[in-house]
């Protein structure tokens, strides 16, 4: 019986690292969008918490790795630039994770969609997908290391198609 017990609580601990692992990237996702208001990206003394808390995410030693949009290492540096908004708005809807845990790491597969405003006005959608590892630290999943790799950035107006040649 206590075989059952242990094969039990082992799957209980992986289904809720799974959860916390996918809790965490809401936060993160939350956090990211909280930077921005109607009229576009907050002002610098609104967005330092966030930036903080978003940081706080994210072990000492991560790297957050936005492909075009910079690559970031160490928490003050992520800090630094959450700081900085690229955009005016945006929702990030991170979908269909794919999260592999090994007992205190783990990583995941996200798909991204993300409808974002430019910073000159300009309606965009924005999908891609993002790679992570993460580590459970002092008992809490932080990310070690995220990958975002953008599959197209294209205006709203024209969509994602490419434009047919004549």
């Amino acid at each position: 019986m206590s075989d059952a017990i242990a094969a039990l609580a082992a799957r209980v601990t992986a289904l809720e690292d799974t959860l916390a692992i996918q809790a965490l990237k809401a936060r993160y996702a939350d956090l990211v969008d909280a930077r921005y208001g109607r009229g576009g990206a907050k002002p610098p003394a609104e967005i330092a918490p966030i930036a903080e808390a978003i940081a706080a995410l994210f072990a000492e030693d991560a790297v957050w790795d936005g492909g075009a949009l910079g690559v970031c290492e160490g928490r003050a540096a992520i800090r630094a630039r959450m700081a900085e908004p690229t955009l005016s708005f945006s929702r990030h809807y991170f979908v269909s994770p794919r999260i592999a845990i090994d007992g205190d790491r783990a990583t995941a597969h996200w798909e991204l969609l993300a409808p974002c405003t430019s910073k000159d006005g300009a309606a965009m959608w924005m999908a891609g997908t993002e790679d992570d590892a993460y580590a459970k630290i002092g008992g809490v999943w932080l990310h070690t290391r995220m990958k975002l790799r953008v599959h197209f950035f294209a205006p709203h107006e024209r969509g994602w198609a490419p434009t047919p040649k004549s």
